[in-house]
């Protein structure tokens, strides 16, 4: 498997990821990644994308000891990360994995004409790599 070009971010995204509302609470949130064993859900308000809720945020949230309200008293509003890193399909994926790794940011939300259309984490990157080593390297 030989590449002649960089790819774009949307040949190596994944498509339609799952989404959770921002007026949804942190438990629907939490229940949707365990549904589907994903640890990123782009966040919308409607049809409007707004940022992105991780895994880590939900564990912060869930903690006890940092003194925030009872786990059924919060929503998804109160913990997503409103400023998150949005790039458009054609992007190469060069300067997003570049930006990824050097901000240590784990997942961009990939839009198209401003319209969230998928999403790339470490785990895509992680798994494109193992193809190409398994491409190059065959056993």
């Amino acid at each position: 498997m030989r590449i002649d070009h960089i790819p774009a971010i949307g040949s190596v995204m994944t498509p339609f990821p799952y989404v959770v509302q921002v007026d949804e609470s942190v438990l629907a949130a939490r229940a949707l990644m365990i549904e589907h064993d994903v640890r990123h859900l782009p966040v919308k308000d409607g049809n409007t994308l707004l940022g992105v809720l991780t895994d880590r945020d939900l564990k912060r949230a869930l903690d006890p000891g940092l003194g925030l309200p009872p786990k059924e008293e919060l929503f998804v509003r109160d913990v997503f990360l409103a400023d998150a890193y949005v790039v458009d399909v054609s992007e190469p994926l060069d300067g997003v994995l570049n930006h990824l790794s050097s901000e240590h940011i784990g997942s961009t939300l990939v839009t198209k004409s401003g319209r969230l259309v998928g999403i790339f984490t470490l785990t895509d990157a992680a798994r494109l790599f193992c193809g190409h080593l398994r491409a190059l390297f065959p056993s």
